[in-house]
């Protein structure tokens, strides 16, 4: 396996094809053990447990309606796996939650402009935006105003524009 990363890779340190080469392995060790879960389970004629990926799609939402830039300036041919390791920390992975509690948002157009309004006078006091991710369960729902507010907007403007 190590050859096969080198030759693939040529261009990346020891140090990363070494992380490569390791997680390919540890990629194919978690198939193999699905595979014989699976057919260990089919023998005894259970069904296989899909508790977590049921309640994974109950609350997760199609990625392809996420308008997240994450890769700017990195490489998009090296390993998938290095640009998550590099680029995912705490403040990206805050801005994930933020953009998909704020497509989970679904309230009224004037509810939103309300809590938009709202909104600007919390921003004139405090001195910053209110966060979606905010403790505060108020500051949250001001942020999903003006999250819902954009979304109506964005989704006239585009009915404007096509027809």
């Amino acid at each position: 396996m190590g050859k096969i990363v080198r030759d693939l890779y040529p261009h990346l340190t020891e140090e990363d094809q070494e992380a490569v080469r390791q997680h390919a392995i540890a990629a194919i060790n978690v198939v193999q053990g699905a595979t014989k879960l699976i057919e260990t389970n089919g023998e005894n004629g259970s069904k296989a447990n899909t508790a977590l990926i049921d309640g994974v799609r109950r609350f997760a939402m199609d990625v392809r309606e996420l308008d997240i830039d994450l890769i700017d300036r990195i490489n998009p041919f090296s390993a998938a796996y290095a640009v998550l390791a590099k680029a995912m920390n705490e403040e990206r992975l805050r801005q994930v939650k933020a953009i998909i509690e704020a497509k989970r948002v679904n309230m009224t157009e004037e509810e939103a402009r309300g809590l938009a309004k709202r909104a600007r006078a919390f921003k004139n006091e405090r001195g910053r935006t209110p966060s979606i991710t905010s403790a505060d369960a108020w500051e949250k729902r001001l942020a999903e105003g003006v999250a819902a507010l954009a979304k109506i907007v964005a989704k006239k403007r585009k009915e404007a524009a096509d027809g």
